[in-house]
């Protein structure tokens, strides 16, 4: 496989993300897609989390595309959707033309109320599979005016998968017992409002309510400043507090 110089350098930005072992799993799938809209010269970028026991796509990030026409897909077309259960099921880099060709998704409903609205029209998706359990995917577009991805674009997608579904795999962060640098460790359980956040971000949080500033917490994590500061910002979204007292009174702990 030949890689031009600009490739190669975009490539090895793209590892350098998924080597980073600070980042929650939603700023992992947009930074990733942010990357690879301008590796592949792609438009539109969406990312979904499937949930298997709703049996629904979840926790969307995205790039160029409208919120309320993907908040149209959340509520409506992924009920009706012909497409993606297809691509879903592949364990590997698909071009959309793979798996329906696109005089026949033109015929859809997903294609003339959904995709078109925001301009989609070329796609290749990955969707990212954990033993039996998928994890996430990156839904790439390009608009009309461009051309159908090619074997080289749809190779190089297939290059970061394994990467990437190992930085999925290691971000997820699951409830149970987050353990600070200095050996302290705070439980949380399932009732605990802040069982949603990731591992890092409990971390975060917890020493965030107890008055550490955002530099004090990077230098006790050993993490950078603009991370701990994407970490809160994520958490406070996530508890739906806008400052350090109220997360403080959310978490009941004593501030210093």
């Amino acid at each position: 496989m030949y890689l031009t110089s600009r490739e190669l350098a975009l490539l090895a930005d793209v590892f350098k993300l998924l080597a980073d072992r600070a980042l929650p799993e939603d700023v992992l799938r947009l930074e990733v897609g942010r990357r690879m809209l301008d590796l592949l010269r792609a438009d539109f970028f969406g990312s979904y989390v499937w949930d298997d026991t709703q049996g629904i796509f979840t926790n969307r990030v995205a790039i160029n595309m409208s919120a309320d026409n993907l908040g149209n897909y959340e509520r409506y077309f992924q009920y009706r959707d012909p497409l993606t259960p297809l691509l879903q099921h592949q364990r590997a880099a698909v071009r959309v033309t793979d798996v329906m060709a696109h005089d026949e998704l033109a015929q859809t409903e997903l294609f003339n109320d959904f995709l078109r609205r925001d301009g989609l029209h070329w796609g290749m998706n990955l969707f990212v599979w954990d033993g039996d359990t998928n994890i996430g995917d990156l839904r790439i577009w390009r608009g009309a005016h461009g051309e159908n991805f090619s074997d080289h674009d749809l190779a190089m997608l297939e290059l970061i998968r394994p990467a990437f579904t190992a930085a999925l795999a290691r971000s997820r962060g699951a409830a149970g017992i987050a353990t600070l640098p200095d050996g302290v460790a705070v439980e949380f359980t399932d009732g605990d409002p802040i069982a949603r956040l990731t591992r890092r971000e409990r971390e975060v949080v917890t020493l965030a309510a107890e008055g550490l500033l955002d530099k004090e917490i990077a230098q006790r994590l050993g993490i950078s400043y603009t991370t701990v500061r994407t970490h809160l910002d994520r958490s406070f979204q996530k508890l739906g507090v806008s400052n350090r007292s109220r997360l403080a009174r959310l978490l009941q702990l004593p501030r210093r």
